[in-house]
């Protein structure tokens, strides 16, 4: 038998491996690598250590090189380990309490606190300048005084020490300032109320500087017959310290009351941190200039144009009033300028860069610098300009077509005009001179990408240098952009609030009741979440008189005994009214005195589905003494309508679809127990017991008129109502009763849907 030979046999083999080659390859050239680079650690970490007598490698094998290296050398590696949790079980367990902020538990800082110290001949006159001119722009200022049960001036927070000499009022300052804000600002700025400071240069300034070092910042003047290289800053041109710094000398305070004697208190702190911490003042730090202006007597801020008077940080001193206002609206005119001159640069230089770009100069926007107009996409998106004239505004809120003018819309035209006329004659001057006879037109709308827009078409008068005058009609566009976007502060709310659901019912509200209490059981009793529900039964006079025989609402009470009994935890109370128009504010009265002031109701109708995110939006939006909430809940459209019988196609993305937002109804609403009693007793001293003004009221009209809180009103998609055929009691008030039959008319379908039933029902009787 013929045997193969041995190269047939090797060509077999190789056929056979050969899918395998890259695998084989793969893990070869990966353990050569692996044997390699182990090698190379392993000479590094012999290189590594000059000088320890050990030439070779140690008998036990290479240390790693974090365990030879001496402490705290620049290349100590800090390697993560695994610290494990052993619960002591000789101690209680007590639960971990997180902290109200974020930043709080990751230990930031605020920037800035500013300190201002005053006395008894100045609180009245300058601290009061002081605090209308510069106060608003730094984060958080506190006024310090040595006086004694001080009256305090509208608008300040007053710190009283009770001793008016200087060196302790100082003491007290600094010690005041390390026990309330010591762990809560980075820096801190103690000035003199007759020292103005530009607020924003510095708050820029401290933006500027590293927080890692101990800093005294302000003007540097030296001591009388004292060590030449020492200074202290002048305390009436303010001082910056940094935290560090005052943790520091905190310590020392009172070494330095009793062993440093000195007249000036500036002086005494300048002293204290030079001898206990060996820090003297600097103007300089970190490429940052401290500079200041010394204010000679009989000045006038508005004809100063020098550089060292424009580049200050503080003007010392200030003699009165009249001169602080006067330096506030000088530095204010300085910054203006600035920014204009800067914004005129930047939009020099977008000019120029737009040229490069692929649209060229077809893609540049006006204003040059602001966002291009909104441009939408659908006729849906398209953003409609409002009509006005001097007089009258011809898109009203309420609807209405025409209105008056008033209010912040009448000043926010008359100065859009004026600002129009300014341009003009800014542009045309000295050839022309512009004055208006009258606005013809305006149109305006806003734009949420750049802002409120305005075309104004205005009959003007041009008169010329020689001093001919011609009428004639300009257009004028002009764009009111946003500004910096500001967070508005508010106080701290939480989701943990009970919230106590009142449903008022009617008779004929019955029909609905037992959706409503289902929809209250599982969203509200299975989820465990902390919400209660009273009911409350209005029953007209027929009613009441055969209560004990027949009553209407043993139903109700039926279905309320059941859910008791399912969650044996819950109780459901309820309240019985007679009454023959069901007045809101007549039922929250009786409602509110039957519950705590801190609670938190959430006025329900008979359609609502409670819903758990509801619930928690209700609790965010709703702050004792601060806001009420108004939700606008979805309604959606009569389904006969919208489908013809049909069933209708059911979207999970799009679940907001067949219906609408109802903003004539004020059904439901969201507010504090205690708020509510306040604005009640404001509107029973107003009305003086004339009860049928409540009848046409509702509690929204009670919170706007008569509670000077925020109302908070904003569509509620977590808040959607069935369609249900719903009617309208003639008993209401002529508004409360129009109101309800505009919710009830638009709730039936959206207008093209009506329109088509209209052109079928034609179509029908025409045949």
């Amino acid at each position: 038998r013929a045997q193969p030979c041995p190269t047939m046999r090797l060509a077999t083999l190789l056929a056979a491996l050969r899918p395998a080659l890259p695998l084989l390859l793969g893990l070869s050239l990966g353990c050569s690598l692996s044997l390699l680079r182990a090698a190379w650690g392993r000479v590094d970490s012999q290189d590594g250590c000059p000088g320890t007598g050990d030439e070779g490698l140690p008998s036990s094998g290479a240390q790693p090189v974090a365990e030879r290296e001496a402490p705290g050398s620049e290349r100590e590696e800090f390697r993560p380990r695994i610290v494990p949790y052993a619960r002591d079980p000789n101690k209680p367990h007590r639960k971990v309490l997180r902290t109200r902020y974020i930043q709080t538990e990751l230990g930031f800082h605020e920037r800035l606190f500013v300190a201002v110290l005053t006395s008894k001949a100045t609180l009245n006159t300058l601290a009061v300048a002081v605090n209308k001119t510069v106060a608003h722009h730094f984060p958080r200022l506190l006024y310090f005084t040595g006086l004694r049960n001080a009256k305090v001036p509208h608008g300040m927070v007053l710190v009283a020490h009770g001793d008016e000499r200087p060196i302790w009022l100082m003491y007290e300052t600094m010690h005041y300032i390390h026990q309330h804000f010591g762990s809560d600002y980075d820096w801190f700025y103690v000035m003199q109320d007759d020292t103005y400071a530009q607020a924003e240069q510095i708050k820029a300034l401290v933006m500027h500087l590293s927080i890692n070092q101990d800093v005294y910042l302000g003007r540097a003047e030296e001591f009388i017959g004292g060590d030449e290289q020492a200074r202290y800053c002048h305390g009436g041109f303010g001082y910056l310290l940094s935290r560090s710094l005052l943790l520091k000398l905190h310590q020392h305070l009172d070494s330095c009351r009793n062993e440093i004697l000195s007249v000036r208190p500036d002086e005494w702190l300048g002293r204290c941190i030079i001898d206990f911490l060996g820090i003297t003042c600097i103007s300089q730090l970190q490429g940052q200039h401290y500079r200041t202006y010394e204010m000679a007597q009989n000045a006038k801020p508005e004809k100063k144009d020098e550089e060292e008077f424009q580049a200050a940080l503080a003007v010392h001193p200030v003699s009165d009033v009249t001169l602080m206002y006067r330096l506030h609206k000088r530095f204010s005119r300085i910054q203006l300028d600035r920014a204009y001159q800067e914004i005129q640069e930047l939009q020099v230089q977008i000019r120029n860069l737009t040229s490069l770009t692929p649209a060229g100069e077809a893609g540049l926007t006006w204003p040059v610098g602001i966002n291009a107009p909104f441009l939408p996409k659908s006729r849906f998106e398209v953003i409609s300009w409002d009509y006005f004239t001097e007089q009258h505004l011809f898109s009203c809120p309420d609807g209405s077509p025409k209105c008056e003018l008033s209010g912040a819309s009448k000043a926010d035209v008359s100065d859009i005009i004026e600002l129009a006329l300014e341009q003009l004659n800014s542009r045309y001057q000295p050839l022309l001179r512009f004055s208006k006879q009258q606005l013809l037109n305006g149109y305006r709308r806003f734009d949420p990408t750049r802002g409120m827009e305005y075309t104004l078409d205005l009959l003007l008068e041009a008169a010329t240098q020689k001093g001919h005058t011609h009428l004639l009609v300009k257009r004028v566009s002009l764009v009111r952009p946003l500004s910096k976007v500001e967070i508005i502060p508010m106080p701290y709310v939480t989701e943990a609030t009970r919230v106590q659901l009142v449903l008022p019912l009617t008779v004929q509200d019955l029909d609905f009741v037992a959706n409503f209490l289902d929809m209250f059981a599982m969203n509200t009793l299975d989820t465990h979440d902390n919400a209660l529900l009273t009911l409350v039964f209005i029953y007209d006079p027929y009613d009441a008189q055969r209560v004990s025989k027949v009553d209407v609402f043993a139903g109700v009470k039926a279905m309320v005994g059941e859910l008791e009994k399912r969650y044996a935890e819950v109780k459901i109370p309820w309240i019985s009214v007679k009454t023959e128009v069901p007045s809101q504010v007549k039922l929250m009265d009786i409602v509110s005195k039957k519950h705590p002031v801190d609670t938190l109701f959430f006025l329900a109708s008979v359609w609502t589905e409670v819903n758990m995110e509801f619930l928690n939006r209700c609790r965010m939006n709703t702050i004792s003494n601060w806001q009420v909430f108004f939700p606008v809940h979805f309604q959606e459209f009569n389904p006969a309508l919208m489908y013809h019988g049909e069933q209708a196609a059911s979207s999970s993305t799009d679940f907001l679809r067949d219906g609408h937002f109802d903003r004539h109804s004020f059904a439901e609403a969201c507010f504090y127990n205690s708020d509510y009693m306040t604005a009640r007793t404001k509107l029973a001293a107003d009305i003086l017991d004339q009860d049928e003004v409540l009848e046409s009221m509702e509690v929204f009209d009670v919170f706007l008129h008569y509670s000077g809180l925020h109302l908070f009103r904003a569509v509620e998609p977590g808040l959607v109502q069935k369609y249900a055929l719903r009617s309208c009691n003639p008993r209401l008030s002529e508004e409360l009763y129009h109101r309800c039959m505009l919710s009830t008319l638009e709730g039936l379908a959206s207008r093209s849907h009506l329109a088509m039933a209209l052109f079928e029902q034609e179509q029908a009787n025409s045949t």
